[in-house]
């Protein structure tokens, strides 16, 4: 097996966590990122480096973490109230004022 195969056979474990920690699921956590954002990888990452902090989006995306950490604190029973779809619903920047009224129908 070539370098390059056994290398995406085997990525290792995650480097730079600031957040996560080390046993999370980053995988499944990324894909939740993705489909909440409507994005790829690349819109936090640097293509080839998953480990730098040179895109400034990602040092946004561990900011947004801390702040649903404390959204997710403040309730007694600890079970996670809100998430990235919460405001983002697929989208990089959330809709800040509600849809405007449907029009009534005749």
């Amino acid at each position: 097996m070539t370098a390059v195969a056994q290398e995406k056979k085997a990525p290792g474990p995650p480097k730079n966590l600031k957040i996560l920690p080390a046993d999370a699921n980053i995988r499944q956590v990324m894909t939740g990122f993705t489909a909440s954002l409507g994005v790829n990888c690349m819109y936090c990452h640097v293509q080839g480096d998953f480990a730098s902090d040179d895109n400034p989006k990602k040092e946004v995306a561990r900011m947004m973490m801390r702040m649903l950490g404390d959204v997710n604190g403040r309730f007694p029973d600890g079970k996670p109230h809100v998430g990235c779809w919460t405001c983002h619903r697929g989208q990089t920047e959330p809709e800040m004022l509600p849809p405007p009224p449907a029009a009534a129908k005749p």
